[in-house]
């Protein structure tokens, strides 16, 4: 900021099994002090084969409690939302305007192209990516022949993505204007999957735009699993 920067994001990670309620507190605190117009914050996840999940399985390190999780996610959407913070997308918040572009994009559906090891690119139905070893990648830049491995979505497979990505979201899956792309059929049992989290408060349903409720979203996974076609 000192040198002009003015578009910064942090990322922040809770649930972890040494963070307690007050120093959850004192961070986001002190991220909203550095006036930063992006946060993201992730709720710790352990994954398979993992030097931590090795250590967790070893009782050398304690798992992740779900229930602190869960009252730490709440702290976050308290505080950043009572200071003007935008929860745009499950795990962002920004200021008015200041979304992350490569993101939102890919949350929109929109294609996108990957640089780098690892990276990703999605166009239509094909999504591919590079080699995630960083040697190999540059001999393949090198020899102007690149090791990728890529992937044809289904139908299927994409409108359930669109559930997926666009739920994650504050602006939501429009069920009117899907029935242009998608079958008719799918978006009728996706209307009827959703009834049962409508009734308990987990999903709002206005002018044929679902969203997840601010309730919902300790439980986003979960919605967006009941609503895929099978």
């Amino acid at each position: 900021q000192d040198k002009g920067f003015e578009n910064i994001t942090i990322d922040l990670i809770y649930g972890t099994p040494t963070l307690s309620n007050a120093n959850w507190a004192t961070n986001l605190n002190t991220a909203i002090h550095l006036k930063v117009p992006h946060i993201s914050a992730y709720n710790l996840t352990v994954e398979e084969k993992t030097p931590l999940q090795k250590l967790i399985q070893q009782n050398k390190k304690e798992n992740v409690n779900e229930a602190t999780s869960a009252y730490q996610m709440q702290q976050l959407m308290d505080t950043l939302c009572s200071h003007d913070f935008e929860h745009y997308e499950i795990s962002n918040f920004a200021k008015a305007g200041r979304y992350a572009i490569h993101n939102t994009n890919y949350w929109k559906g929109v294609p996108y192209l990957g640089i780098g090891p690892s990276a990703h690119s999605y166009k239509n139905n094909l999504r591919c990516w590079n080699v995630a070893n960083t040697q190999k990648y540059m001999a393949g830049v090198d020899a102007n022949k690149l090791e990728i491995e890529e992937e044809f979505l289904s139908k299927k497979n994409i409108f359930n993505e669109w559930i997926m990505t666009g739920l994650r979201t504050q602006w939501g899956i429009n069920t009117e204007e899907a029935k242009l792309k998608y079958n008719h059929q799918w978006i009728y049992e996706l209307l009827l999957e959703a009834q049962t989290h409508i009734a308990i408060g987990n999903l709002s349903n206005k002018n044929n735009v679902l969203k997840i409720t601010t309730n919902g979203k300790l439980i986003a996974d979960k919605i967006m699993s009941d609503l895929f076609i099978a």
